[in-house]
C-alpha cells in the first residue's frame, strides 16, 4: 500500500508540475507582442470584446489585408458606425468586409474563418482577439485551417491593463479560467458542444452593406 501511495503522490506531483509549466507557458503567450507582416491575405476578428474589430479595420484601411473577416456577429448595427469609432472611412471597405454571423464559440469562428478562406484563397491571415484569448483562438484556427499561416494581432482588454491589486487579482482570474478553456480546446473537447447558430437563424454573412453587430450588444462573448 505504501508503495501505492507513493506512486500516487509522485503521479499527482508531476501533474502539478506539468500543470504550472503550461500555465506558465500560457501566461507568456498571453504577453506576447504582435509580429505582424507588411501584409497579408486576410484579417480576421473575433467578435466578444472591444476594440477587436475597430483594430481589424484599422489594419485593413492601412493596407495590411485585402479582405477582412468579422466572425461571430449579431444584431443590425451597420458598418459605418464601427468604421466611425476606428476614424476610417467605411466607403472603400464595404466590398472588403465579410460578416460572418453563424460562429456561436471560438470553434465556430474556426470554422467559419476557415470555410472563408477557403472561398477567398486566403494563405495568410492576421487574427485579431483579445490577448488572453489569442491562444485558444490560434489553436482552434490551426485545427481548422492548418495550411493558413496565422499572425497574431492581440488586444489588451481593460482587465490586464488594470495596474492594482484588485485589477491583477480579476487578471489572474481571467487567465486562469482561459486557460482551463484552452487546455479543453488543445484536447479537442469543445467538438463536444455546439459552434453554429442553427441556419435557419443565421443571417446572410455578407449582405453587401457592412451591416454589423454593435461591439457590446447582439455580439458572442468569447
Amino acid at each position: 500500500m505504501t508503495g501505492r501511495v507513493r506512486i500516487a503522490g509522485i503521479a499527482a506531483a508531476a501533474f502539478l508540475i506539468a500543470g504550472a509549466a503550461g500555465f506558465a507557458w500560457f501566461v507568456g503567450e498571453v504577453r506576447r507582442p504582435p509580429d505582424l507582416p507588411a501584409h497579408a491575405d486576410g484579417i480576421v476578428a473575433l467578435t466578444g470584446g472591444a476594440d477587436r474589430i475597430e483594430t481589424a479595420l484599422r489594419l485593413l484601411a492601412e493596407g495590411r489585408a485585402g479582405k477582412l473577416l468579422v466572425s461571430g456577429t449579431g444584431g443590425n448595427a451597420d458598418l459605418a458606425q464601427f468604421a466611425r469609432r476606428a476614424g476610417v472611412d467605411p466607403d472603400p471597405l464595404v466590398e472588403r468586409v465579410t460578416l460572418g454571423r453563424s460562429a456561436i464559440s471560438t470553434r465556430g469562428n474556426a470554422e467559419e474563418t476557415a470555410d472563408w478562406a477557403r472561398a477567398n484563397a486566403i494563405r495568410s491571415l492576421i487574427v485579431v482577439t483579445a490577448s488572453y484569448h489569442m491562444p485558444r483562438a490560434l489553436a482552434e484556427i490551426r485545427r481548422a485551417s492548418p495550411d493558413v499561416v496565422l499572425y497574431p494581432d492581440p488586444v489588451t482588454p481593460a482587465a490586464l491593463r488594470d495596474g492594482g491589486v484588485a485589477g491583477r487579482v480579476a487578471a489572474l482570474r481571467l487567465v486562469a479560467s482561459e486557460y482551463v478553456k484552452f487546455v479543453a480546446a488543445s484536447l479537442d473537447l469543445t467538438a463536444l458542444l455546439p459552434s453554429h447558430r442553427p441556419p435557419a437563424a443565421a443571417p446572410a454573412q455578407h449582405d453587401g452593406t457592412g451591416r454589423d453587430a454593435a461591439p457590446h450588444e447582439g455580439v458572442r462573448a468569447s
